[in-house]
């Protein structure tokens, strides 16, 4: 049914009242607020993108894979989970102050991943940060929808995509450069001083928006509002989940009692978290009431899978290279940025195209297509394919993320009012970061099962559990540089590979799918913002 009717979405004169600087000094104040932001977003992308390929030497030292799903799941898991906390701490407290505290919050995990002794101190680490790195994430785009003017806030999301596009191209370079030349304790250590300097200069220079008043509460209906009881739930659950599929086929079996009480306890853990949710409301992690804005529930659901198939290439497409291919850590930073350079124009593009025209949806559609095939045309790398594979698909992979990644931000932006703009984006990079964890955790776990499998057919004579006791890129010096075993090994590697490429395809091609449920929204950074169209 088509429905041709206008609906205001946001009133203009409340928009314009919560968000328009004065005119003396509007220009001033967002050049200031974006460099603030830019540079506390460049800190969680360097941190997200340098270990990616700081993991095949991280295993040399610790000792094997069992693990290494952590290194990653541990970040997202509390970066999503405490999306909420930081987001209700963003409406009851002071923006600056709440901000400082993330990006202090973050430098502290980085510090212990440096010093880390082991792969459990280490996962600690990387789990402080990720709760440091959820409220920059969160702070970083509450804060440009309460500053910016109307007409500049697609733009200025772009903007900030640049920033962790820019990292991302870092990333990898600096991780790889340490590698090789100092320590993998640098690629925390780095997050130090660029720490400093971003809080400097939002403690120096950043201005709060006049309109951006903590919202007047009592102190026990404040810390009701942080939501801790079911961020720790559904936190239980996850991490039920995970260690179920760590251990499931790898050190127990699957129907060992330790794997079969795990999955139970993640269900029920599940169910009461979806429980407490409903009967809480307004201070759940979901906001019932906004998931009755399509855009919003849309918008979820579609960073949930789009952005579980990204970090799914982020993660492993240096194990190709460092493997499959042979090459060093630091040259495996240098392969993966036709990718990474890739995301970075499409983000830009991408928020300059929402500006000048108001329409996302055919974006979306565009990107998860692109995606689903770049990440199809990934599958296929062999031992034996050229550069001009390698490079053109991570390409196509790289932009068509790029044009789609920042959307639902922008659109549950456009979509509710001022009151709700730090919840909504709370909920989106909830469900974006949470499916990072989600995916990386199966994949690591479906990648160590096939290469348990198909070792015996590749490489009979080397036993499965000494090859994933040794660190990735020493499985050279310890099996020998040529020859058939090590040839088999890496031949296992590939097909355990492959197995993540295929949990790629399936999350971008589910997010066509949603991408397909959508409204179709013209909206008017410049003036209304107004929705008509398909329902």
């Amino acid at each position: 049914m088509i429905d041709s009717r206008p609906v205001t979405l946001v009133s203009d004169t409340e928009m314009e009242k919560s968000t328009a600087p004065s005119v003396d000094d509007s220009i001033l104040r967002e050049k200031k607020n974006m460099v603030a932001l830019s540079l506390s977003i460049f800190l969680v992308a360097l941190d997200m993108t340098i270990v990616a390929t700081a993991i095949p030497k991280i295993t040399d030292q610790f000792h094997g894979l069992d693990l290494v799903g952590w290194y990653g799941s541990a970040f997202f898991l509390t970066v999503g989970s405490f999306q909420s906390t930081w987001g209700k701490a963003y409406k009851y407290f002071p923006l600056k102050i709440t901000f400082l505290l993330s990006i202090f919050v973050f430098e502290l995990g980085s510090l212990i991943c440096g010093v880390a002794p082991n792969s459990t101190a280490l996962i600690v680490g990387r789990a402080i940060a990720g709760l440091g790195g959820a409220g920059i994430a969160s702070g970083a785009y509450t804060i440009i929808a309460f500053a910016a003017r109307p007409q500049h806030r697609a733009a200025y999301t772009g903007i900030l995509g640049a920033a962790y596009g820019v990292a991302s191209v870092i990333g990898p370079l600096l991780g790889g450069l340490f590698v090789d030349k100092l320590t993998w304790r640098w690629c925390f250590y780095i997050n130090l001083p660029i720490g400093g300097v971003a809080a400097a200069i939002i403690l120096f220079l950043f201005t709060t928006p006049p309109n951006a008043v903590p919202e007047r509460a009592t102190l026990k209906e404040k810390i009701l509002q942080m939501d801790l009881p079911r961020t720790f739930t559904i936190m239980a659950s996850l991490v039920c989940f995970f260690l179920a599929l760590q251990w499931g086929g790898q050190t127990k079996g699957w129907k060992s009692a330790d794997v079969i009480g795990t999955l139970i306890g993640f269900v029920l853990l599940l169910i009461l978290f979806i429980v407490i949710q409903y009967s809480q409301g307004e201070r759940g992690i979901i906001v019932s009431r906004l998931l009755k804005e399509r855009s919003i529930t849309v918008g979820m659901t579609y960073v949930f899978f789009l952005g579980g198939g990204w970090f799914l290439l982020l993660y492993y497409l240096p194990y190709y290279f460092q493997v499959v291919s042979g090459v060093s850590a630091s040259q495996s930073g240098v392969r993966n940025l036709p990718m990474i350079i890739g995301i970075t124009i499409a983000t830009i593009i991408s928020g300059g195209l929402i500006s000048a025209f108001g329409h996302f949806v055919p974006l979306m559609l565009l990107g998860a297509v692109g995606t689903t095939i770049g990440c199809g045309l990934l599958y296929t790398l062999s031992t034996t394919s050229t550069s001009a594979q390698w490079i053109g698909y991570q390409a196509l992979a790289g932009l068509s993320t790029g044009l789609a990644f920042q959307i639902p931000v922008i659109s549950s932006q456009a979509t509710v009012s001022p009151a709700d703009l730090s919840s909504a984006t709370a909920m989106i990079l909830f469900f974006q970061t949470i499916g990072g964890a989600f995916f990386i955790s199966i994949a690591e776990a479906a990648f160590a099962n096939r290469i348990l499998n198909v070792l015996p057919h590749y490489a009979p004579s080397v036993s499965p559990a000494q090859v994933l006791s040794v660190g990735i890129s020493e499985l050279r010096n310890v099996f020998g540089k040529e020859g058939e075993m090590i040839e088999g090994i890496i031949e296992s590697y590939l097909q355990g590979l492959k197995v993540t490429y295929a949990i790629a395809i399936t999350c971008s091609g589910l997010a066509v799918f949603v991408a397909l449920g959508s409204k179709w929204p013209w909206i008017n950074l410049k003036g209304k913002t107004s929705m008509g169209g398909a329902v």
